[in-house]
C-alpha cells in the first residue's frame, strides 16, 4: 500500500509499505477513502520530530470502508462504511466507563506518562501507524469505529474522527453561558467549528481571532465577528471594548504551540528541531518551548470569572503560567485531548440532517491525491493557496 511517511523536518513522503494485517482479536482492517491533514500534523511536521522514527506513517483523521475484521468484532462488518477516531479506546476500562476515552487504561503509553493511544502520533502516544495510507489497521475495533451511512459524501462525516469532537468537547469546556460570548483565538478547522458550534447552541456573539484573511472571511461568512489581529495593537483590549469593558464570557484557546508573536518561544521550536533527537526529546519533556502568546492573551481577554477552554494541543512540560492573574480573576480552565466517542450521538443528527446545519461539507478548502501529500503538508504549513482544511484521497 502507500501511505504518507515522516523523513525529517518539513520532510514527508509518500512511500510504499506492507499491507497491514489482522494481528488481534479486536482488530479491523479499512480501506481508506478519506483524510484529513491536521494542525496537529504540523507539530510533527515541524517541532516534535524527536519522538518520531523516519518512516513512521502519519495522519489520524480517516474515514472508509472496512475490509476485514477480528473474531472479536461484531459491531461491524465488511462493507461497512466507518469513521476511525484519533484516540484508540476500548469502551470498557475504568476511564472509559467515566467516558475519558482519550485516557483509556487498555491503551495507555504508561512508559511515556501519556494517555490513550493515538494513531499516527509518535512514540508519546504508542507509535501506532497512522491513517494517511491507502490501508489502516484498527485495534480495538469492537469499539472505536462509527458507522456512518452510505450516501452523503466522505466530507460530511469524516470530521467525526477529530475536528467535530474536538470542537464540540472545546465549546462545552467553554461552558458559554446562553446568550453570552466567546471569543474563539485561531480559525483553523478547529476554530471555524468552535465558532459554528458555539452560534448553533445559543451563544450571543462569537468573535474569531486569527490573522490569516481566509480565515477571517470564512468565519465572517458564519455569523462570527471576525477579530484580524494584523490590525489590533491589544487583541485582548479590542474584545473588552467589544463587550461592555468586562471581556468576553469565555475563551477557546484553538491555536495551540505553534501561535505567532512570541519569538523566546519560536527560538524553542527552533533549537528542539536542530538538536540530536535525545537532547531534543529531554529538552521538550524538561522544559518550556511552546509559544505561549495566544494562552497569555486568552488569560488577559477573559472577563473576570470567565472560562478558558484549551484545544490547541502545547507540548512543553516546564511553560510558565500567569498563576497570579489566572488566581485573581478567577478563571476556569479546562483542557484535554477530546473524548471522541463520548461526543458522536449528539454531533450525528446534525450530520444527518440533510440542511448540513454547520456546514461540514463547506469546510474542505483542499481535496488532493495521496500522492500529492508533501504538497498539502507545505501548503497547510504556509497558509498558502486559501489552505484551511486539507482532504487527502487515496
Amino acid at each position: 500500500m502507500r501511505a504518507v511517511a515522516y523523513h525529517g523536518k518539513r520532510d514527508v513522503r509518500v512511500d510504499t509499505f506492507p499491507d497491514p494485517r489482522i494481528e488481534e482479536p479486536t482488530d479491523a482492517i479499512v480501506r481508506v477513502t478519506s483524510t484529513g491533514i491536521c494542525g496537529s500534523d504540523l507539530h510533527l511536521y515541524e517541532v516534535l520530530g524527536a519522538f518520531i522514527d523516519e518512516g513512521d506513517i502519519l495522519g489520524h483523521e480517516p474515514m472508509g470502508i472496512v475490509e476485514e475484521v477480528g473474531a472479536g468484532v461484531s459491531q461491524i462488518k465488511p462493507g461497512d462504511r466507518v469513521v476511525v477516531p484519533f484516540n484508540i479506546s476500548c469502551g470498557h476500562c475504568y476511564m472509559c466507563e467515566q467516558q475519558l476515552f482519550s485516557q483509556c487504561e487498555t491503551t495507555q503509553v504508561r512508559n511515556q506518562g501519556k494517555g490513550a493511544s493515538l494513531f499516527g502520533y509518535t512514540k508519546l502516544y504508542g507509535q501506532v501507524p497512522g491513517g494517511q495510507a491507502e490501508l489502516l489497521r484498527v485495534p480495538q475495533a469492537h469499539f472505536g469505529p462509527i458507522k456512518v451511512p452510505e450516501g452523503p459524501p466522505d466530507d460530511r462525516f469524516v470530521y467525526l474522527s477529530d475536528v467535530l469532537p474536538t470542537a464540540w468537547q472545546a465549546v462545552d469546556y467553554a461552558a458559554v453561558p446562553a446568550g453570552g460570548t466567546l471569543a474563539v483565538f485561531g480559525l483553523g478547522p478547529i476554530g471555524q467549528m468552535c465558532c459554528r458550534i458555539a452560534l448553533h447552541q445559543g451563544a450571543g456573539t462569537v468573535f474569531g481571532v486569527d490573522l490569516v484573511p481566509e480565515r477571517l472571511e470564512m468565519a465572517k461568512e458564519h455569523g462570527v465577528h471576525p477579530v484580524d489581529v494584523s490590525q489590533r495593537q491589544d487583541v485582548a483590549e479590542a474584545l473588552r471594548d467589544l463587550t461592555q469593558g468586562r471581556g468576553p464570557d469565555s475563551v477557546v484557546d484553538a491555536v495551540g504551540m505553534e501561535a505567532h508573536g512570541s519569538p523566546v518561544g519560536k527560538l524553542a521550536h527552533q533549537l528542539s528541531g536542530m538538536l540530536p533527537d535525545p537532547v531534543a526529546r529531554q529538552m521538550v519533556s524538561r522544559a518550556g518551548i511552546d509559544r505561549l502568546s495566544v494562552l497569555h492573551g486568552a488569560i488577559d481577554a477573559v472577563r473576570r470569572g470567565g472560562t478558558i477552554s484549551l484545544s490547541g494541543v502545547y507540548g512543553g512540560m516546564a511553560d510558565p503560567m500567569p498563576m497570579m492573574d489566572l488566581f485573581d480573576k478567577q478563571i476556569q480552565l479546562r483542557m484535554g485531548q477530546a473524548n471522541v466517542r463520548r461526543w458522536i450521538e449528539k454531533i450525528m443528527p446534525l450530520l444527518e440532517d440533510q440542511s448540513d446545519p454547520l456546514d461540514v461539507e463547506g469546510l474542505a478548502t483542499h481535496h488532493l491525491p495521496l500522492e500529492q501529500a508533501p504538497h498539502a503538508y507545505e501548503i497547510f504549513q504556509k497558509k498558502q493557496d486559501g489552505a484551511i482544511k486539507i482532504l487527502l484521497q487515496p
